[in-house]
């Protein structure tokens, strides 16, 4: 495993987590569908018993979706700025990050009557640290050359 990729797929992490932002924060305004066929999608099976109706749901949508777009900008900026630097350290903020979400999200979601939710989960526990359990191969510097 190359620091490179793993730098890249740290930048994977950060926008798969940020893309619900936009999705939970339209469904805020007024645009539901995407969102509530994604609810329906998590809480298996299709069967069109989520829906976005209620206030209070728009506005834990709002929420949500700042929450999640601000994790992955984050996710973004480590990548960018700190990882070449410190590379174990971000690994690890994000690695904990992770099983933190994972930790909440499917017992919500088993108390809440979505188990079927902790299984996807499981999987994109699984693409999102699964490369960044491993060690990566030391950055090469490159030789300066002298003109």
């Amino acid at each position: 495993m190359t620091h490179q990729f793993q730098k890249t797929w740290l930048k994977v992490n950060a926008i798969l987590i940020g893309a619900f932002g936009p999705l939970l924060f339209l469904a805020s305004a007024g645009a539901t569908e995407p969102a509530r066929f994604s609810l329906d999608f998590l809480s298996w099976p299709l069967d069109g018993l989520q829906q976005y109706s209620d206030g209070t749901l728009r506005f834990l949508s709002a929420l949500s979706g700042g929450f999640l777009m601000g994790w992955g900008t984050t996710i973004w900026l480590l990548s960018n700025y700190l990882y070449d630097k410190e590379p174990v350290l971000v690994k690890r903020a994000v690695v904990l990050g992770l099983l933190t979400w994972f930790t909440f999200d499917s017992a919500g979601s088993i108390l809440s009557g979505n188990a079927s939710n902790a299984l996807f989960s499981i999987v994109v526990l699984a693409i999102g640290v699964g490369p960044l359990l491993l060690p990566a191969k030391k950055l090469e510097q490159r030789p300066k050359t002298r003109i």
